[in-house]
């Protein structure tokens, strides 16, 4: 086959580039540019143009940053400035890494596209990949259901470990088996707090409430709490821990509770993305990446689902994806309200 494979100059894309071609199938790399951290780019480009001369391939830079910034970063900044939690990586593989990176794969007239992605497709659905340490199903929940006929995971069957190990057999490659991890969000170096201070002032003090509406306390900016969050503001003569539970944007104010006060036995999605076409049925749902599998019933109307949960959960935080899954596989996902 005619494969594009997407390389970030990272070990996963790297090996799978080396994988198909192996295989004996005829491969081109892109690279994307998504954001403006021109020496991050300089050196993956050197990274991939190194790979790219090594297999004797032809790679692409493909420039996708008033994409990525219409369908991800804003995103990312509007979330959190209406008190919600952003889940960026679901967005970019549903709008770029799926999305823009499958047609400029059909503008090549090429076959599939690949991705260094750690999950496989089996009977046409997302499937979890063998290293669950790694597993990116979560993140591909949203993608588009067509999407997933144009595109190839080589690296769902192996473990992270086999991978770096693989790369360090191949000298040209032994750079790549030993370099460090690209971080969870590709924008963010370091704090996300960071990014909003360069759009807005996030450094207002406001109210802490109880549930019961009283005031109780203060914070340091709404901005700077999500969900489930214990430390950085202060309530006046409490003896137990205190936990953030909801986040009033428009009021910069936070409400806490105890733990047991972030126990969810039910709530609702909405932009449902389905993989399946049943309207009712019971699976388990994952609110968060890190987060266990949670058996629960799902009902659908529209675009919108009501999930019930068969024991409680904990951190539940709007703005974030639910993705339901039978057994390995994801049959959809829906964003929580």
């Amino acid at each position: 086959m005619k494969i594009l494979v997407a390389m970030s100059g990272g070990v996963d894309s790297t090996v799978t580039a080396y994988k198909l071609k192996e295989e004996g199938h005829e491969i081109e790399g892109v690279y994307m540019r998504l954001h403006n951290d021109d020496l991050a780019h300089e050196e993956n480009i050197r990274k991939v143009k190194k790979v790219a001369d090594f297999l004797d391939i032809k790679y692409h830079i493909l420039d996708l940053r008033d994409k990525f910034n219409d369908f991800v970063y804003n995103p990312f900044i509007n979330t959190y400035k209406d008190g919600l939690t952003p889940n960026p990586c679901v967005l970019c593989n549903r709008n770029i890494k799926l999305g823009a990176l499958i047609d400029f794969t059909k503008e090549l007239d090429m076959d599939k596209l690949a991705t260094g992605h750690y999950i496989q497709i089996k009977d046409g659905l997302l499937t979890e990949a063998v290293d669950d340490t790694k597993d990116q199903s979560y993140f591909l929940a949203n993608v588009k259901k067509e999407s997933l006929d144009s595109v190839l995971f080589p690296l769902g069957d192996m473990l992270k470990e086999d991978v770096k190990k693989f790369a360090s057999t191949i000298e040209v490659l032994q750079e790549f088996s030993t370099q460090k991890e690209s971080s969870e969000i590709c924008f963010v170096p370091n704090t996300y707090t960071e990014i909003l201070k360069k759009h807005m002032d996030i450094d207002k003090p406001g109210n802490v409430l109880n549930l019961k509406g009283e005031i109780v306390g203060e914070h340091k900016g709404y901005m700077h709490y999500t969900i489930g969050k214990r430390k950085g503001f202060t309530v006046h003569g409490a003896h137990d821990a205190h936990y953030v539970v909801s986040i009033n944007a428009s009021k910069n104010e936070i409400v806490v509770g105890l733990k047991d006060d972030l126990n969810i036995n039910e709530f609702k999605v909405k932009d449902i993305n389905m993989f399946i076409d049943d309207k009712e049925f019971e699976c388990s749902v994952k609110i968060r990446y890190r987060s266990p599998k949670s058996e629960c019933s799902v009902k659908i109307e529209g675009t919108n689902a009501n999930i019930k949960l068969y024991e409680h959960v904990q951190g539940l935080a709007a703005g974030q994806m639910a993705v339901f899954y039978k057994d390995d596989q994801v049959v959809g996902g829906g964003w929580i309200e």
